[in-house]
């Protein structure tokens, strides 16, 4: 049995847990093990932010950062190193609120309750992140730093207002020298490993939690247990325990890895490591290619995206990803690796089948590599869900196209969910080729469609409705991007009209 037991800072000390399952989550250990309850259990899978609290860990510079994350799928193994601060934590030894909780209260921004403490710290996160010179944030920042966060009864107007306000409270400020300091103390050097008992709590496991320190250790580590779960951020293996009670086996967490986070541009590529954020890689993206900016916060939610990892995304091959399509549609390769030996894929022969990819055994994804912006590209990706915050697409489309000296030089098109796998539509990219980008050209890749998917009916949407909003998508493509009178984004997009009426409204009052 491994010796190391999980080291964490949390109100003003080093916590040292043994003794506990490595597939225990942050959220159990704080209600369960600790008795503080103000972090609440709603959906156990990241998707209501009753459960949210804030993780503190060293940048690669040193930098203590701060990232709102769902305490319910976090395993707890996770935290070692981290800083840990929930609900509790805010309010002053006087009983003085803090001034996030304070505005809530005043904005009358809480009814029931059940909700308040997730948004609290969603709200704490925003606020210490928050520059003291870079003035307030939008109502967009806000509304991104609560999409995680679902309310049942008060209403989101009184909650975004308390957002809005808590800046106008006397300033009480996170003591991060302090926290750098206790993180600098409990930091490894070396592999931290970790055995508890198994989930039943009977019985120490023989399963292995794995957290190496460099690429090296960690390719090794692969090597010699070809069939341990790799665990990111857990927004996916998390509900495989709290949702299907799975046992998991040896774990080999990439989270602490500092070379598989970097994000590195060169003249022709833009590479970004696989433990990269989401949060942290759509940013790289969106700087090279800003039609992903809705894409990037329509991502699931921030506390999902400071968790989740692109490079976790591209390696789990879920059909409704909604990285791949737009990545695919780029001409994204992924960096593989094998112990020394590395080897490039491009994206689109990744994918063998429903959840099936083309890594050997002891291989793991290493890097996404993107193309740099190409002049002649016209890119767009759209994604098509029943909500517009954190919902899974029922149709995720991308589309670019290079045109040259009028004629369409290379066409590239993906869909997420219209198939087992994400999918380039070979048979629409072949009717573009080589044609002027006109509406003969459109309507004739539309029709194409048809051939390149049969979409499943589900929950979600109906296969005759994936294939019409299909056609439908590349239909406003062309509309955008068309070389006369393109439409502007307000004409094709009601979320964009909508935000103009608003706007356009508020000046007449």
């Amino acid at each position: 049995m491994t010796k190391h037991t999980i080291r964490f800072y949390r109100q003003g000390a080093v916590h040292e847990v043994r003794d506990v399952p490595a597939t225990r989550t942050v959220l159990q250990y704080l209600r369960e093990d600790l008795h503080c309850t103000g972090t609440k259990e709603g959906c156990a899978e990241g998707d209501c932010g009753a459960c949210t609290v804030v993780v503190g860990e060293l940048d690669a510079q040193g930098a203590l950062e701060l990232k709102a994350v769902n305490a319910c799928i976090q395993f707890l193994p996770t935290l070692d190193g981290r800083a840990l601060f929930t609900v509790e934590d805010l309010r002053a030894r006087d009983g003085t609120l803090h001034p996030v909780q304070q505005a809530m209260l005043d904005s009358h921004g809480s009814q029931c309750g059940f909700c308040t403490p997730g948004f609290v710290m969603s709200m704490w996160a925003l606020y210490e992140n928050q520059p003291p010179d870079a003035g307030l944030p939008t109502r967009d920042e806000i509304n991104a730093a609560l999409s995680g966060n679902l309310c049942r009864c008060t209403g989101y107007r009184p909650i975004v207002e308390a957002a809005q306000t808590m800046f106008d409270y006397p300033r009480v400020a996170l003591d991060r020298a302090a926290v750098t300091h206790a993180l600098e103390s409990i930091e490894r050097t070396q592999t931290f490993e970790y055995t508890g008992p198994d989930a039943r709590g009977a019985a120490f496991s023989t399963a292995i939690f794995h957290a190496p320190r460099s690429v090296d250790a960690f390719a090794e580590l692969r090597a010699r247990y070809p069939h341990a779960r790799i665990v990111a951020g857990s927004t996916d293996v998390g509900l495989w325990v709290t949702k299907q009670f799975r046992d998991l086996g040896d774990l080999l967490f990439i989270g602490n890895v500092a070379e598989l986070k970097t994000i590195e541009r060169d003249a022709q590529t833009l590479t970004i490591g696989a433990a990269a954020s989401l949060e942290t890689a759509y940013a790289a993206l969106a700087v090279d290619y800003p039609e992903l900016a809705e894409l990037w916060t329509r991502f699931a939610s921030l506390p999902i995206r400071n968790a989740g990892t692109l490079g976790g995304n591209v390696a789990n091959g879920s059909p409704i990803g909604d990285s791949m399509p737009a990545l695919l549609a780029l001409n994204a390769q992924v960096v593989l690796r094998r112990e020394s030996a590395i080897r490039t894929l491009p994206l689109d022969a990744f994918y063998t089948g429903y959840q099936k990819t083309a890594l050997d055994e002891r291989e793991f994804v290493a890097a996404i590599r993107v193309p740099r912006p190409d002049p002649h590209l016209r890119f767009r990706t759209y994604k098509v869900s029943k909500r517009y915050d954190q919902d899974i697409s029922a149709v995720c489309g991308a589309f670019a196209l290079r045109i040259v000296d009028g004629a369409i030089a290379d066409a590239r098109i993906a869909f997420g969910g219209m198939a087992a796998t994400p999918q380039c539509a070979q048979q629409a990219q072949a009717a573009l080729t080589g044609a002027a980008w006109d509406e003969t050209a459109a309507r004739r890749a539309m029709d194409a469609l048809a051939t390149d998917y049969q979409p499943l009916t589900d929950m979600r949407a109906s296969s005759a409705y994936r294939l019409k909003v299909a056609r439908n998508l590349l239909w406003r493509f062309y509309l955008e991007t068309r070389d006369e009178a393109p439409l502007p984004l307000v004409d094709v997009s009601a979320f964009a009209y909508e935000a103009r009426h608003h706007a356009v409204l508020k000046e007449r009052e």
